[in-house]
């Protein structure tokens, strides 16, 4: 088994829209995502990346348990104006917080960064 098959992009959201947005920019980067719609059964999940919405109640929880589980990145995307969630997904550890603008003007190359470093 390969390490990038050993190691899957995993996608915690429920929006349909980022749903879509984040499994066509993964198709033209020439990854898979598998998406995750339940924060609780996360941490078991094996992965490289984790992008997650960080709005799901328990998402930074849950974030934060899969990162130490399995040692993987995690870039969290959440309202810019909710300041209390931003500030707890960064105490909590996450590698990266965008506000959902800038996670769907970057995700392209978030997805290119971890097809190349998941080989």
């Amino acid at each position: 088994m390969s390490e990038e098959a050993a190691r899957p992009v995993l996608a915690l959201v429920r929006d349909l829209m980022f749903m879509s947005r984040i499994t066509a920019a993964a198709r033209g980067s020439g990854i898979d995502v598998q998406v995750v719609r339940d924060p609780e059964g996360l941490a078991g999940r094996a992965g490289g990346l984790l992008l997650v919405d960080l709005n799901l109640a328990g998402a930074v929880g849950a974030a934060a348990a899969w990162k130490q589980a399995q040692g993987g990145r995690v870039v969290g995307f959440v309202s810019h104006v909710d300041t209390d969630t931003i500030a707890q997904a960064r105490q909590a550890g996450l590698d990266q917080v965008l506000a959902r603008g800038a996670f769907v003007q970057l995700l392209p190359g978030i997805l290119s960064e971890a097809r190349d470093s998941l080989k």
